[in-house]
């Protein structure tokens, strides 16, 4: 079974940077491929960055790209998101979740973490 834990959130300055980990407890961490998340007030969940079972194949969204980094430590069940220049419309909920099918969909994603919060002030 997988139970995530997010941490690292908080408050920073824009262009400041922020890394969010995500624990896994349980025994499988490896056999899943796993992805951030962010939902900010009002809108819907989206796909921020994913990281396949090996971490030889990462993908970001758009604005994402550049300034993120996503990264894993399978003895350490530990995926990361380094988060750099970071906006205030990066503000959001961030939220890491494992697959055991595709890494690109959102819909494939079978357990999710509870969530941390991310505010960039400007």
């Amino acid at each position: 079974q997988v139970q995530l834990v997010e941490s690292g959130g908080g408050l920073v300055q824009a262009g400041g940077s922020l890394r969010l980990s995500c624990e896994d407890s349980g025994r499988t961490f490896s056999s899943y491929g796993m992805g951030w998340f962010r939902q900010a007030p009002g809108k819907e969940r989206v796909l921020v960055a994913a990281i396949s079972r090996s971490g030889g194949t990462t993908y970001y969204t758009g604005s994402m790209k550049g300034r993120f980094t996503i990264s894993r430590d399978n003895a350490k069940k530990t995926v990361y998101l380094q988060m750099n220049l970071l906006k205030p419309e990066d503000t959001a909920v961030y939220y890491c979740a494992a697959t055991s099918g595709e890494i690109y969909y959102i819909k494939e994603y079978d357990y999710w973490g509870q969530g941390t919060q991310v505010t960039v002030s400007s």
